[in-house]
């Protein structure tokens, strides 16, 4: 009894693991049968719709006109007469620096030419009466001489001290820094009592503010493009140019194309645009950066797909299409009759411009074509496909 139930014992265990591994094989074979049959996909008919897109480029914010405000002179500043960021206008004072040394520098200088002048008129008299003497014979012809040389002297005197008086003026002017135009003026790099430099010492920036430019860089290949661009009559207020702000909103003005610059550079195969864009609120900041949209000049019907029914390949874009065909009846298999299906075609495109989620294609596919647009994970050239929802991925276990 001991040995039967011994044997009982260990046969049980052995035909269970022998019935786990048949149904497990059998789930296989049902499994691989399934796998091997027609992948369900969705299908979209390929046409030709309005494409309305922009083509895009990173920008910079400059300014029209933009000075760098040095002192002329050397001094202590005494008068900052601005604030910091404030609109001014041109002509109008922003700096004073101590005016004394040069007020005394002018009144020198004045004098110094009075004195001149006084010189040369009595120089003028002595030589208009030696010429006089001179035509009566009264005088030595050497005394002549000598006055007409005094009178050239004095008239030297005159010509420097009117140079000496310039000199102060000028001197007296820059002791006093104004806006060269309108424009906006910075934070002051200098505060009331420094001790600045002539030439050197930088006080501040002052720049236009309204409108504003802003340069992009294209490709040397797009040259033409613009260029057609420029010539055409463009309305103010049309939208081909148009900004989107460090936040990705809107800008509220539309911009004009300005000048394509003089040379291509040569390192990088680009050359700079430049538009202009009114700037009535101050919204945009020299030095900002940007993006420029180009509206496209292409014709507005373009055929349009979604992008998730394209797959790349090495740098190349392919996407399926349904294909009806018909296949003969295989004697070994019940389940596959003969008769009319559809495989996936793989075709070769050319993408354009991505608009939101779907891409434009410029080659490869026609209107009227059924494209597949979901389940193209598993397909291959020439598979069976059939209409129905695409299973999702199954999860890991």
């Amino acid at each position: 009894m001991s040995i039967l139930k011994r044997h009982t014992y260990i046969v049980a265990p052995a035909i269970a693991l022998l019935a786990l591994l048949l149904s497990s094989c059998s789930g296989d074979k049902k499994s691989s049968a399934q796998a091997g049959g027609p992948t369900p996909v969705t299908l979209q008919e390929v046409q030709r719709q309005d494409a309305v897109y922009y083509d895009q480029y990173p920008g910079t914010v400059v300014a029209l006109s933009q000075v760098e405000l040095r002192a002329q002179v050397s001094g202590y500043i005494t008068g900052i007469y601005f604030k910091e960021g404030d609109h001014v206008h041109k002509g109008q004072r922003l700096y004073e620096i101590d005016r004394s040394k040069y007020q005394a520098t002018y009144a020198q200088a004045q004098a110094s030419l009075q004195v001149a002048k006084a010189n040369q008129d009595k120089a003028q008299k002595d030589a208009d009466r030696y010429i006089y003497l001179n035509k009566q014979d009264a005088i030595a012809k050497q005394v002549l001489d000598h006055a007409l040389t005094d009178l050239e002297n004095a008239k030297s005197q005159v010509a420097s001290a009117k140079a000496d008086l310039v000199k102060a003026q000028t001197d007296l002017n820059f002791s006093q820094i104004t806006a060269p135009f309108d424009g906006v003026v910075g934070i002051s790099e200098v505060k009331l009592g420094a001790l600045v430099t002539a030439s050197q010492t930088l006080l501040n920036t002052i720049s236009t503010a309204d409108p504003v430019a802003v340069d992009f860089v294209v490709n040397e290949k797009q040259i033409g493009r613009f260029q057609a661009i420029k010539t055409e009559n463009v309305p103010a207020n049309d939208s081909l140019f148009t900004l989107l702000m460090p936040d990705n909103s809107l800008y509220n003005f539309p911009g004009k194309l300005a000048l394509i610059d003089r040379a291509v550079d040569p390192q990088t195969g680009s050359i700079k645009v430049r538009t202009y864009f009114p700037n009535p609120s101050a919204k945009l900041t020299v030095g900002m950066s940007c993006i420029v949209r180009v509206h496209s000049q292409e014709g507005s019907e373009q055929i349009l797909i979604p992008a998730k029914a394209t797959v790349e390949q090495m740098g190349e874009y392919f996407v399926f299409v349904a294909k009806d065909t018909t296949i003969a009846a295989d004697k070994d298999k019940k389940d596959a009759p003969a008769g009319p299906t559809m495989v996936a075609q793989q075709k070769k495109v050319m993408l354009g411009q991505t608009i939101n989620d779907n891409v434009i294609v410029k080659e490869g596919l026609e209107p009227g074509e059924r494209l597949i647009v979901e389940g193209i994970q598993k397909l291959r050239d020439g598979a069976p496909i059939t209409l129905g929802k695409p299973q999702a991925p199954a999860a890991k276990q």
